[in-house]
């Protein structure tokens, strides 16, 4: 048999008769792997259902994901129910706050841990379980590469708590109240006690950050079961969405519904539209674009930017409104807001229901009376919360989540204050001495893919103290790095090319003028051509590199913002076919 037909026949196998070990002889892989699984108790007819994977990413680092173990369960009687076998098995987790330098520098890692294992393990559809901010995009890039019937399961957000009679959740009050307490408006005790009640529970954060934010765009693309963006982590209902998840992955399964039948450029420009509606976190377009890759399909800035004029935010919660998810989830979650946008979408895409968008919609029925989701004629804000800008600052590209910046600095011409990268930064920043104004732009060099590496979350500039202290909320902040999708401020990010690789910022001087125009879609550093061109010969730029390792292999290979900060190996080819 030639190795083109090996492998079709592979591809055609069910449950453990797929991907055979290589030991020359298929009778004896397949004999090999039942003796050796029998010895965890499997019958025969166990072993002779459809075969379902399950990704879990359960970890003691990882709280977002403490309630992995339950989710399982509940996902095993669901799969059971519907007549597969479950077999759960452990990739890589990742939690934003305990990744060292930073998560995104291991999303592409998780991503291929992801897609070898689904290659290696025989399973006929894989359930993913995925929270924290790089977990379900690494989890979608890894999936779309392996292509197999597959499904989302979120774990869900977590419950808010009290503070002094406040209500407060992670994690954009994590960020307001140390703003406070950088301003001495609150002392060291004042900050212990809210450090007790931010984290209410285990799950994701409670506002529309990049979990949230993935989570609502994975219900979008199709790849979750109806209602799963929503239900906080530690509810009833989150475990019923996981039995449902389960026996709907036995279906998938069964009629072959690969994923790539789901994440079309229908699905993509879907999400699009839920990603400007719900304010969501910037880091959503890079997950976006670099799944999308991972199927050789493009996502232009462009189209999302003229998208987000005729698409406003609708949903009210934080960072860009005043809600939590739990808020959401009971004002009927995204059924309510799709609803909403049913004039906008394509209503064709096709869902891992095997039922359309627009079916499904309708099968949510009318809704009913509620506060969270506003209406088009009334949104909380008029256009997408995101808008795309350019300029000779960022000639590929640089974005802003307009919906949480202040209106009155939209519309800026300032002096810049640079930063060379985050240690000059963390050196400077609150120093009295440094020169700076509420009128100035800082400007924060060599944090985006390469020059950090990893792209962290420190396009988030605090405001220095000597500015805080006088009682200064906001300042435009501009780096070629990201920003947690719970925080807030003008800031621009994402500036492409970025500093490392010789983009404009890397030229950006103490004391130039840069212009934001958010209206005019730009952002321009007003400094001449030939003057750029000097500094260029004066100041060359040479790439950061490693010697060996994963680092080495992340800087070689890892593209900019505009292309989703993936490897440029791991890009799909299109199928012409569709």
């Amino acid at each position: 048999m030639s190795k083109k037909s090996s492998e079709s026949s592979q591809d055609e196998a069910r449950g453990l008769r797929k991907g055979l070990t290589s030991y020359g002889d298929n009778g004896f892989s397949l004999f090999l792997r039942k003796a050796f699984i029998k010895g965890a108790g499997y019958t025969d007819g166990a072993l002779d259902r459809p075969v379902i994977g399950i990704a879990n990413t359960g970890s003691a680092y990882n709280p977002c994901h403490g309630n992995a173990p339950q989710l399982i369960e509940a996902l095993k009687r669901g799969i059971m129910l519907a007549g597969g076998l479950p077999m759960d098995f452990p990739t890589i987790s990742i939690h934003e706050s305990f990744s060292y330098p930073t998560s995104m520098y291991l999303r592409n890692l998780m991503s291929m841990d992801t897609e070898e294992l689904i290659r290696a393990q025989p399973m006929d559809a894989v359930v993913l379980i995925g929270g924290c901010d790089k977990t379900v995009p690494a989890q979608l890039m890894g999936a779309a590469s392996a292509d197999i019937p597959t499904i989302q399961l979120v774990t869900g957000s977590m419950l808010t708590g009290s503070h002094r009679s406040e209500r407060v959740g992670a994690c954009t009050d994590c960020r307001r109240y140390w703003g406070k307490y950088r301003a001495t408006e609150i002392d060291d005790q004042e900050i212990s006690d809210v450090n007790n009640q931010l984290v209410a529970s285990v799950g994701t954060c409670s506002v529309m950050g990049t979990a949230s934010t993935m989570a609502c765009i994975a219900e979008a693309l199709g790849m979750t079961v109806p209602g799963c963006a929503t239900p906080p982590a530690v509810t009833a209902d989150r475990m019923r969405i996981a039995e449902l998840t389960g026996t709907q992955a036995v279906e998938l399964a069964k009629q072959r519904l690969n994923i790539s039948k789901i994440l079309t450029a229908d699905a993509f420009e879907n999400a699009m539209r839920v990603l400007l509606a719900i304010g969501g976190s910037t880091n959503g377009i890079i997950h976006l674009t670099a799944i999308a890759g991972r199927l050789g399909l493009d996502l232009d800035l462009k189209t999302l930017d003229r998208m987000g004029r005729d698409t406003p935010v609708l949903v009210d919660l934080k960072p860009s409104g005043q809600h939590y998810m739990e808020d959401f989830h009971k004002a009927g979650g995204m059924a309510t807001l799709l609803r909403e946008l049913k004039p906008l979408l394509k209503l064709d895409a096709l869902t891992v229901t095997g039922r359309t968008l627009g079916e499904e919609i309708e099968r949510a029925g009318p809704g009913f009376s509620q506060s969270v989701v506003k209406t088009v004629q009334n949104p909380i804000y008029p256009q997408g919360g995101i808008a795309v800008l350019s300029g000779n600052l960022a000639p590929e590209g640089a974005i802003i989540k307009q919906s949480s910046a202040d209106a009155t600095l939209m519309e800026h011409e300032g002096r810049a204050v640079v930063f060379e990268n985050a240690e000059d930064l963390a050196d400077r920043i609150d120093s009295p001495e440094l020169d700076v104004t509420a009128e100035d732009i800082l400007v924060l060099k060599n944090i985006g893919p390469k020059g950090a590496p990893g792209m962290p979350e420190a396009g988030y500039i605090p405001i220095p103290k000597k500015l805080a202290s006088q009682g200064v909320k906001d300042i435009i902040r501009i780096s070629d790095g990201r920003m947690s999708g719970t925080a807030f401020g003008t800031i621009v990010l994402h500036v492409t090319p970025e500093a490392a690789i010789g983009g404009t910022l890397a030229y950006v001087r103490n004391g130039d003028r840069i212009r934001l125009s958010v209206s005019n879609r730009e952002i321009a550093l007003l400094v001449s051509d030939e003057e750029l061109d000097r500094r260029r010969l004066e100041q060359p730029v040479t790439p950061p590199t490693a010697a060996r390792g994963y680092k080495k292999l992340f800087l070689d290979t890892v593209t900019q913002a505009d292309k989703g900060v993936d490897f440029d190996f791991l890009r799909g080819v299109p199928d012409q076919s569709k």
